[in-house]
């Protein structure tokens, strides 16, 4: 359709709008068929929505694109929400996002539960044993992308070498994400004021204090907590409400509250956890229902996905009119700048510690070596690299048994 192609020139009342039947049907197949994570996932709804059917032209694409990344949450699934708020007000919000969701947290489920019945079986602990280097190798390599993307000037590798060292000093997460969001937006306005006067000076003088006074906040404990439903749905309400960047972002979260702080997962279960995400179509986030599962049966599933993702649906409904404002906002650029790297920082630390657990001798050394260059040079569908490690780890587990 032209109109997918002629930007803002297309007004709004020439782009055909979707019914609620046709934005469930879109959403229900890219959540049951969309692997490869969230650049993919947008990249496929681009195609759908903006080539395929026209509802938003490439301008208006990229507008919600822009919203995405100011506000917390996943971002394909925010992406998702406002192309159905767009098209069908409220309802179709509440469809479009739902639809998407839905299909990825139905296949967790089913993992989920095969892995709490069968998961002892050497057969499943070999299949794992293969998985877990190789989901290292696919984090590996999303970090490095985004932070080819993300860090962009000196100023912003240095807060990203900040926060590295703030997260193994075992500062708080929250605070090392704020603290740096704060510290560049900061360091904008001052710049911005300044600039006509010593500006060299202001970047200079001020930013290395601003990225390192924020962020060395709080120092999370490390104590047990009791579990039970109600605490479940609020750890993952928030952190589906302050977490910014990719979706891998979440494993820091996970670890440090739910392994390191009350100590109701083991680092082998976050591992598990995170190939079960991996290996699912949809929504990284849904790894939240597996976790759910595993801490509190069909019931914890229920509410820790429900609290994931509840934020994006409120932030999206109330961000959606500030579209424009925001995404003109120099300071609010900036703050983002600073909470992303900080997120990646996040991700390389704990990507780190899971490694340690992950690759721990010479079979899942080669595997995660193997790994590495099928994915970033042969951009290999990691769903099927995935497949292919468990197979190995499969068969490594019965030679040697055998």
């Amino acid at each position: 359709m032209r109109g997918a192609d002629d930007g803002r020139s297309q007004s709004r009342a020439d782009v055909p709008a979707a019914s609620l039947k046709e934005l469930a049907l879109l959403f229900l197949r890219l959540g049951t068929t969309a692997f490869g994570g969230p650049a993919a996932h947008i990249a496929l709804m681009e195609d759908e929505v903006v080539r395929r059917r026209g509802w938003l032209t490439r301008a208006q694409f990229l507008d919600l694109l822009g919203a995405t990344n100011l506000i917390p949450g996943p971002n394909s699934t925010e992406m998702a929400i406002h192309v159905g708020h767009q098209q069908a007000g409220r309802l179709g919000l509440l469809v479009a996002g739902t639809c998407f969701i839905l299909p990825a947290a139905f296949i967790t489920l089913a993992f989920a539960w095969m892995y709490v019945h069968f998961g002892a079986l050497p057969q499943a602990e070999g299949f794992l044993y293969g998985v877990k280097p190789v989901i290292i190798a696919v984090v590996v390599q999303a970090l490095w992308g985004l932070a080819r993307v993300a860090v962009k000037t000196t100023l912003l590798a240095i807060v990203t070498l900040v926060a590295v060292v703030a997260s193994f000093s075992g500062v708080n997460e929250l605070a090392i994400l704020l603290g740096a969001g704060v510290a560049l937006a900061a360091v904008r306005w001052i710049t911005a004021r300044s600039r006509s006067a010593c500006p060299s000076a202001v970047v200079a003088g001020v930013s290395p204090s601003l990225a390192v006074t924020p962020v060395a906040v709080a120092v999370g404990g490390a104590t047990a907590a009791p579990f039970s439903l109600v605490a479940l749905f609020l750890f993952f309400l928030k952190v589906g409400a302050v977490l910014f960047g990719s979706g891998y972002v979440l494993l820091a979260f996970l670890r440090a509250d739910l392994v390191d702080r009350w100590h109701w997962l083991t680092e082998a279960q976050l591992l598990d956890a995170v190939a079960v995400g991996q290996v699912t179509p949809g929504p990284v986030f849904t790894t939240a229902t597996f976790v759910g599962y595993l801490l509190g049966g069909p019931g914890g599933a229920v509410v820790a996905t429900v609290g994931i993702f509840l934020p994006a649906f409120i932030f999206v409904a109330v961000s959606g009119p500030l579209v424009p404002r925001l995404r003109r906002s120099p300071t609010a650029a900036a703050f983002l700048d600073g909470v992303n790297v900080a997120s990646l920082a996040l991700t390389a630390a704990v990507t780190w510690h899971l490694g340690r657990a992950a690759v721990v001798d010479v079979p899942s050394v080669i595997l995660a070596a193997a790994s590495a260059p099928l994915l970033m040079h042969f951009r290999l569908n990691s769903a099927w690299l995935l497949l292919g490690g468990g197979l190995v780890g499969l068969g490594i587990t019965h030679w040697l048994r055998g």
